[in-house]
Parts: C-alpha cells; structure tokens; sequence
C-alpha cells in the first residue's frame, strides 16, 4: 500500500486526525455488488469485466446496477477510498491506544496481515487498478495511504531514535511489499503457516533497522 513520500506527522495529530468524506447508505446489496466486483476485478483486471458480467454475477441486469452506482468507475472509487479509509482508521485506532512503539508495530504488522489474509482481492486490485481512478479519487486514495504509512514511520522513529525518517519510510513500504504479497504466498501454502512467516520477517525487518 504505498503512497507518495512526505515527512512524518507528529503521534498526537496522527491519532486525533480523521478523514472526512461524504458517507452513502450502505445497503446489502451495495455490499455485495462491492464484493463480487473486487473479486471479478482481481481476477479479470477492471477492463476485462463489462457492467453486464457484474449484473449477472450479482444476479440482476447490468444496467439495474446504475441504481447503486453511476458506473465502473465509481464502483472502483468506492471500493479503493473505503478500504483505505478502513485501514487509516484501525492504524490511527492502535496509534491512540498503544504507547510502546514496538508493541505498536506488532500491532500494525498484524492488523495489515489479517487484511490482506482475509481481503486479498483488494490487496490485488488496488496495486493493478489504482490508475484506473479518475484523478480526484486517485488522490484521495494517495493521501489516505500517506497518512497511514506515516502512522507505521512514527513508529519506527521513537522505537529507534537516531533513524531518519527517510529510512523509516522505506522500511514501511518494505514490509507493506512483503506483508501485501500474502495473495500470492499464502495460494500455495497453509495460510496459517504463511501469515506466521510472514509476521516474523516483517518484525524482523522493521525491529532490526
């Protein structure tokens, strides 16, 4: 989940921050058109499925889904802000609760690992779709990632006081790269033994810098 780079933020502004953004009416079948369409899009790519797959995927007409979005491209938009408005939210919820700096980021190394075990077809359409976007939901998505990553950089910075937070930057978007590639090592292996390995390299690369 990597975003562009900025400098850190301070704990407290990061644990009171909230992104503000106009809420819909979640609806369960809006949830599950949201759903079938993250795991279509993963598997296809966001080109390679038509409204009317969706439809019938879904078990409607392709054109009943203008009902619950104006199309593909707001669906993606949707799909992409929440996710990432869901994780900004459970990291700044770990910043505000936990002290530790080392406590936190197991914290977060778990938190980001249940994500990706139980989501992964986010995990997939975020890093292959994300410039399919238009450019104002594209930036929102940046911005809340920054800000989460910042979250794991603070961090990293009071665990080893002398780091720049360059190098804590870095090291962030590592593990994300490691813990993010868990749809792929997590196919060919028992899913418990992959998170589990996968929670142990990250702490090491994060805790060992």
């Amino acid at each position: 989940m990597a975003g562009e780079q900025i400098t850190s933020t301070p704990r407290r502004e990061q644990s009171q921050r909230r992104e503000q953004t106009p809420r819909r009416e979640q609806t369960p079948r809006r949830e599950l058109i949201l759903r079938t369409a993250a795991r279509l899009f993963a598997k296809h790519g966001f080109h390679g499925v038509s409204i009317a797959e969706l439809g019938a995927a879904v078990g409607t007409s392709g054109p009943a889904l203008y009902r619950h979005f104006p199309g593909k491209e707001a669906l993606l938009s949707e799909m992409l802000i929440r996710i990432s408005e869901r994780l900004l939210a459970g990291g700044q919820e770990r910043a505000g609760r936990i002290d530790d700096p080392g406590e936190l980021l197991a914290a977060l190394v778990d938190f980001q690992l249940d994500f990706t075990l139980h989501e992964p077809e986010l995990i997939t359409v975020q890093d292959r779709d994300l410039d399919n976007l238009p450019s104002a939901e594209r930036r929102r998505v940046r911005a809340l990632q920054r800000s989460y990553v910042e979250i794991w950089v603070d961090a990293l910075c009071r665990l080893r006081p002398g780091l720049d937070a360059e190098d804590a930057r870095i090291a962030a978007h590592g593990a994300f790269g490691l813990l993010n590639s868990t749809p792929h090592s997590a196919l060919r292996t028992d899913q418990t033994r992959a998170a589990t390995r996968l929670r142990q390299m990250a702490l090491a690369a994060l805790t060992g810098l």
